[in-house]
């Protein structure tokens, strides 16, 4: 957005872990034997979120470029079928055996918890945390309204009833301010990953 049309980031969320980044996962399950650093996950069956999936994709697939695995090391690559609960698919996927590996979001396996047993699912690697969702502005929006909804969307305060009703059914704790300087991490990713700033 910054790149493509001039947006300015100027707030970002903290999420209900209390983090303002969040990482992906690459999990498979705890009985391969086969898997046991990130390394093996070569020519193994990947199933991932889909193809523009932060945490169940795009950061995993940085993960694995710093660590010499290109997309041609995997004998397969397979996106998370259907609408919706994707990131749960991609769990379910691994757990039933599958796909040898998943990538998901930090805080998926919590999601699924009721459904599988999660002592036979393990987390082989993590990525680095990368920023969470952004409000930004566009390039010739005025800098009094921008200040405005800063200063608002700062003033939310999880511990007064009504702001705290607001907030969860965003499903975050609060909001802080932000930079463009912020997503550096976010631009260097999408190089590493060959993705035209362009798309």
């Amino acid at each position: 957005m910054a790149h493509r049309y001039g947006a300015k980031a100027f707030a970002r969320i903290v999420e209900m872990s209390g983090k303002d980044k969040f990482r992906g996962q690459i999990i498979c399950r705890a009985d391969n034997a086969s898997i046991q650093t990130i390394s093996d996950c070569r020519n193994k069956r990947w199933i991932a979120v889909d193809s523009a999936s932060a945490g169940g994709y795009l950061f995993p697939l940085g993960h694995f470029i710093d660590h010499g695995i290109t997309k041609k090391d995997f004998k397969e690559i397979a996106f998370a079928p259907g609408p919706g609960g994707k990131q749960e698919k991609v769990v379910l996927s691994v757990y039933a055996g599958k796909y040898d590996i998943g990538t998901i979001r930090e805080g998926t396996l919590d999601v699924v918890s009721g459904k599988i047993d999660l002592n036979k699912i393990r987390i082989v690697s993590m990525t680095v945390a990368y920023p969470g969702w952004v409000y930004s502005a566009r390039e010739n929006l005025d800098k009094k309204i921008v200040e405005k909804l800063k200063q608002a969307f700062e003033k939310l305060d999880f511990n007064i009833k009504n702001h705290r009703e607001i907030l969860e059914a965003a499903n975050f704790i609060k909001v802080i301010a932000a930079s463009d300087s912020d997503f550096d991490s976010v631009r260097q990713l999408a190089a590493s990953v060959g993705m035209s700033l362009e798309e």
